[in-house]
């Protein structure tokens, strides 16, 4: 393909919600029309995220098929447009969940770096709508992907494909209620859930300095995968007689990734200390949560919080902060051309602890 040309976009179409058993269909699509806002990418790595399958199943909401999933997105930008200054065609770039939101100075989120909470005009990277005619959104199990500039990230040297693109979200996803709910030096740190955001969380509550940090999941089967992680303690909620009572009142800050209907979760409100603060980032399908007494708070003062993914500014500083850190994912690579069957392995429960597609096409354009 020649540089500042549009590409021919192709990639996997989700195109019911049967997709996500694993029959997605490879097939050409039209992306957003182009601006000069905008930067065209070749995809060298996307990672598998469970906002993917939530999606591809229509399980936040109806899905407008076609859909193309992905937003932790790795490669090379390719085509730039004029009105985007800090990305050159040749660079190493990333997009998360965001494409585009108003980036009106009005905005009470955009106008101070709250992005990730725009309500006036928000795209996600994949299956939302661009207004005035300009087309639909699609993400990363593809070739290439159009995104406007604001959202896009230069990669910084010393941090691998492999291990930027899952930080595009499920990084960001906790680094961001890490660093806004103080953590760091003299804290105790809990994570539920040890999967593709509660690894990052624990490898991030470690580089920035927690005390100690306690991995928190059902079963004991992932106890030695966080202790190497950095974690110093492990909790099995079905497995670890009298959890609750033993750790009671123990952490400052318990970050909880985990979706599910069934989790102890008014339990977790006690594991805090006066005033401390437990953070949800994890999203299940149709959004309901499981009860938590007012006892659980008002009692010890304690918080319960949510977070999304944050701004571009911080993205930055999270990618630069990991590099700097020589932090690596724990990820398995899987070939783009066996997608299907890796959201399939994924929704099992396989990854170990995030997969990430590497395109065997990239560079052959």
């Amino acid at each position: 393909m020649t540089e500042q040309t549009s590409p021919k976009f192709e990639g996997w179409l989700g195109k019911s919600p049967d997709a996500v058993h694993g029959r997605m269909e490879w097939g050409e699509y039209e992306p957003k029309r182009w601006t000069e806002d905008d930067v065209d990418i070749e995809i060298s790595h996307c990672g598998i995220c469970g906002s993917d399958i939530h999606t591809l199943k229509s399980g936040w909401g109806p899905t407008p098929y076609p859909c193309v999933v992905g937003h932790e997105i790795v490669g090379k930008a390719v085509r730039v447009g004029e009105n985007v200054k800090h990305i050159k065609v040749g660079d190493r770039v990333g997009v998360g969940t965001q494409a585009r939101t108003c980036q009106q100075s009005t905005c009470p989120d955009c106008s101070n770096d709250l992005e990730s909470y725009c309500h006036n005009d928000v795209i996600n990277t994949y299956g939302s709508f661009y207004p005035n005619g300009e087309g639909k959104s699609y993400g990363g199990y593809a070739d290439y992907n159009r995104t406007n500039g604001h959202f896009v990230f230069r990669i910084p040297d010393g941090l691998e494909s492999s291990s930027a693109a899952p930080m595009m979200c499920a990084g960001i996803a906790v680094y961001s209620p890490l660093k806004e709910n103080g953590c760091g030096p003299g804290k105790t740190v809990g994570v539920v859930g040890v999967g593709g955001l509660g690894h990052f969380a624990i490898l991030f509550a470690k580089a920035l300095g927690a005390d100690r940090v306690i991995g928190i999941s059902r079963k004991a089967d992932k106890r030695e995968d966080a202790l190497k992680l950095g974690a110093d303690e492990y909790i099995a909620t079905e497995e670890d007689k009298d959890w609750v009572a033993k750790h009671s009142r123990t952490m400052d800050l318990i970050i909880c990734t985990a979706s599910s209907k069934k989790m102890p979760l008014n339990d977790y409100m006690l594991l805090l200390k006066t005033r401390g603060t437990l953070v949800q980032v994890g999203a299940p399908d149709g959004g309901i949560l499981p009860p938590i007494t007012a006892f659980a708070l008002v009692l010890s003062g304690r918080r319960f919080a949510g977070s999304n993914i944050d701004s571009p500014k911080e993205i930055r500083e999270m990618l630069q902060f990991a590099a700097d850190k020589k932090m690596k994912a724990w990820v398995v690579e899987r070939p783009l051309k066996e997608a299907n069957q890796a959201i399939v392995d994924f929704e099992d429960g396989k990854a170990r602890y995030r997969y990430v597609l590497v395109n065997e096409n990239f560079g052959k354009h």
